[in-house]
């Protein structure tokens, strides 16, 4: 799916993969995400993210992943 290899290489280049224990659930949250909504803001996104926990990140790096993949760094 060149949707989904978007997803991963964006989480990779952002530095949002660590442990790679929440990845799978991050990355297929941000697809769900993005299909229902293809311009989501920061707080959609954050809550789009919401149901899954990661103690590695800090999440900024996730929603600047995903915020690329909707035109560009915000």
């Amino acid at each position: 799916d060149p949707e989904l290899a978007k997803i991963q290489k964006a989480f990779v280049d952002h530095g949002a993969v660590q442990c790679g224990f929440c990845s799978p659930g991050m990355i297929l949250a941000t697809c769900a995400l993005l299909r229902e909504n293809p311009n989501p803001t920061e707080a959609q996104i954050r809550r789009g993210l919401s149901g899954n926990l990661c103690r590695c990140t800090g999440y900024q790096a996730m929603v600047d992943a995903v915020e690329s993949l909707i035109g560009g760094e915000r």
